[in-house]
């Protein structure tokens, strides 16, 4: 009897683990969402104490600036009316570094900083040296040009007259870090001179003279600490609450995050809206498809046909008018009046006839689309490429000789790609905290309920067993007691009784 003693009490422990596991997996199935959400929230809020904050700082992710130059092939015939042809050179790579300054945290549930960045360039990763000549047009002569196009002739004279002493001409001949980061040029002291707000840049001049050890302006976004449904979403850039760059209330709002983070729990129907002061707009991209990024799973966005529509393809977009084509934005009100348009790379997306009046642009999907990777659950970026192409407008001016006969065209300058992807240990410990583990619970929950369930119905299938064969034989027959039937409990409770085993009842 010893060993049945024991056997009761090895099922008796195999039932009672199997219930403790049972409904520890039943609370993990109903609890645990809501635990791992409150996790969520409470480390993606832009907090001293989140997990987030010192990767909102201080941005642990190399990114990259790719430049890709137009070299024009054929200036003297493109000054006698012919159609310009393009040679890419590049890439061009710059590791950019970024991190947050002036941090204030505001009475409003928002948070105040300025955002550094820093680039250098990176002879490994590039196909050339900043010391590479390129042929492109002269900025300075054919947007001084475009903006004198209806001013009195006298003054065109003059201007055609002050190009000529200086020796400046349409087309110029500079390496890939003076035309980056500046160089030195007697019309440019002339317009820092007499005309002191037409170019940001004092001394020198250069397409990204003004962004190396620059920041972005000061960016107001809301923390997330007391009211949740706004976090990272901007509050005010520069102090304002919407531009004045555009012609409609609409496009001059300041909408979305600031490019960084955005809030968690995405679906499908989320999108990605962010303010960017390059771009001196607004932009939102749409989901396109779910992936995987080194294990851990992601929401594609890319952006939509209409990013850079004119307003007559789509209405909305009819405050960043006027539209030469569609595909294309002009931003001269954002960059001192200068006819400098944006767009996708070698046009991609954009009206067919602006890539047909360029000889060597071939635009694809796959090498000039931008995308972003973000991981659903948080709203963390953890692979992004953001491509944007700038082109000038040019055209002959009369009254300005250097212009010549050149046709009407939107000629691209360059088109560059900033790129980031969460590597190393960032990567390592970002899928420990938030993918594995999360993962392992949620297996843990099923595992737990399922192992409680078999580990409760030992104890009866044992005890089934038990009172198989042998207990029928010692029973009487079906003539003897036709009305009892063995039962399974009997022998349980005569034994609990002191022990002494009795006989049941007829």
């Amino acid at each position: 009897m010893g060993s049945r003693a024991r056997a009761r009490w090895v099922l008796a422990a195999v039932g009672f683990t199997g219930l403790l596991c049972a409904v520890l997996g039943a609370v993990m199935i109903v609890a645990l969402p809501s635990i791992i959400k409150q996790q969520v929230y409470k480390n993606v809020r832009i907090d001293p104490s989140s997990l987030s904050f010192s990767m909102w700082k201080e941005i642990p992710v190399p990114f990259y600036l790719s430049i890709y130059f137009f070299n024009v092939v054929n200036p003297k015939e493109v000054l006698e009316g012919k159609k310009p042809q393009v040679q890419e050179l590049g890439p061009y790579v710059y590791r950019e570094f970024r991190h947050k300054g002036n941090i204030t945290f505001n009475d409003n549930d928002t948070v105040s900083f300025l955002e550094y960045r820093s680039f250098q360039f990176q002879p490994n990763k590039s196909s050339g040296s900043e010391s590479d000549h390129i042929v492109m047009p002269n900025m300075l002569v054919l947007a001084a040009a475009m903006m004198m196009e209806d001013k009195p002739m006298a003054l065109k004279l003059l201007m055609t007259l002050t190009f000529s002493t200086l020796r400046e001409r349409a087309f110029m001949n500079r390496t890939v870090g003076e035309i980056m980061w500046g160089y030195e040029d007697p019309l440019v002291h002339i317009i820092s001179k007499y005309l002191p707000d037409m170019f940001p840049v004092k001394g020198k001049f250069g397409l990204f003279a003004g962004l190396n050890n620059s920041d972005s302006g000061v960016f107001t976004v809301f923390t997330g600490i007391q009211n949740f449904s706004r976090i990272h979403l901007v509050d005010k850039w520069n102090g304002l609450s919407k531009v004045s760059f555009w012609h409609s209330d609409q496009c001059n709002m300041i909408n979305g995050t600031s490019g960084q983070m955005w809030a968690p729990f995405m679906t499908p129907e989320s999108s990605l809206e962010f303010y960017s002061p390059e771009a001196c707009r607004s932009m939102k991209l749409i989901y396109q498809e779910e992936g995987m990024f080194e294990g851990i799973p992601t929401f594609r966005f890319k952006a939509p046909n209409t990013l850079f529509a004119s307003g007559s393809v789509y209405p909305p977009n009819e405050g960043f008018c006027p539209c030469l084509k569609s595909g294309i934005q002009n931003v001269s009100t954002c960059r001192f009046n200068a006819p400098l348009f944006l767009s996708h790379p070698h046009f991609y997306n954009a009206d067919p006839t602006l890539a047909e009046a360029v000889f060597g642009l071939h635009p694809n999907e796959t090498q000039h689309s931008l995308f972003l990777d973000i991981h659903p659950v948080t709203g963390i970026p953890m692979n992004c490429s953001v491509k944007l192409q700038l082109s000038l407008y040019i055209k002959a001016v009369k009254g300005i000789g250097q212009t010549g006969k050149i046709q009407p065209v939107v000629l691209p300058l360059l088109w560059f790609e900033e790129r980031g992807a969460m590597e190393g240990e960032t990567l390592h410990t970002f899928y420990i905290q938030l993918v594995l583990l999360p993962k392992v619970l949620h297996y843990a929950q099923y595992v737990l309920l399922a192992l409680g369930c078999v580990l409760l119905v030992i104890p009866v299938v044992y005890q089934i067993w038990s009172q198989g064969p042998e207990d029928a034989k010692s029973q009487p027959g079906p003539a003897a007691q036709p009305d009892l039937l063995p039962s399974p409990v009997i022998p349980l409770l005569q034994e609990s009784l002191s022990g002494q085993p009795t006989s049941p009842k007829a």
